[in-house]
């Protein structure tokens, strides 16, 4: 339906039939799922519509957009990215796995991300419960915050399913709360004691939970 290029009246339709359609944006319009992480400083949204994206940016004053779907050939991808250049806004791609262990280097790439971009800053995904979650409660990590405060970054309150896949990120946190917290800070922790070979082998979803969060959902 989309084939990348909305610098034409046809290609910005087919964009909106794209992200409204296939990536699910219809149901965006009306559901934003936005909290703020750290207020001031990080907010959080599932992906959010030209038009939401210039309501926050006003509203927050926001600098830059952090997309934790990473750089996707999709009409939502297409639109937000053009509205983040007409805004004024910093556009950065940072992939994350809503389903599998966090690699170390995703997550020593975010934290120079963090450390270096200008605020206040927005992180988004596609429904803003997994990847979102993730990169809020890593936010907070680097903040010197606990893995409690990163957990209820990944909530119901959010649609974040724990018994599902997506609660190997549950995991992850709960991992660094049982072997580094209070002995080391967090991202000492990822760079020399954290094994994601260990934490994707040991985790086990529940079928039912992965079947809704994946089939009925169909969250990426």
């Amino acid at each position: 339906m989309f084939a990348g290029d909305i610098s034409t009246p046809e290609g910005r339709r087919r964009a909106w039939l794209d992200s409204l359609f296939v990536d699910h944006a219809v149901f965006r319009t009306v559901w934003d799922n936005f909290a703020a992480v750290i207020p001031g400083r990080l907010y959080r949204c599932n992906h959010p519509t030209p038009a939401r994206l210039a309501a926050l940016t006003r509203r927050y004053g926001l600098r830059t957009v952090v997309n934790l779907r990473g750089h996707r050939r999709c009409g939502s991808d297409a639109l937000s990215r053009d509205a983040a250049e007409r805004l004024g806004l910093d556009h950065i791609d940072m992939a994350f796995e809503s389903r599998g262990a966090p690699h170390r280097d995703r997550i020593l790439r975010f934290h120079g991300i963090y450390t270096s971009m200008t605020t206040p800053a927005l992180i988004h995904c596609k429904s803003g419960a997994d990847r979102a979650g993730l990169a809020a409660g890593l936010a907070l990590l680097f903040e010197g915050g606990s893995s409690r405060d990163a957990l209820r970054q990944l909530s119901w309150r959010f649609g974040h399913f724990n018994r599902s896949r997506t609660g190997v990120l549950d995991a992850f946190f709960l991992l660094y709360a049982s072997t580094g917290e209070g002995k080391q800070p967090f991202i000492e922790w990822v760079r020399k004691d954290y094994d994601e070979h260990t934490l994707r082998a040991s985790f086990h979803a529940h079928g039912l939970s992965t079947f809704l969060n994946d089939r009925v959902l169909a969250r990426e």
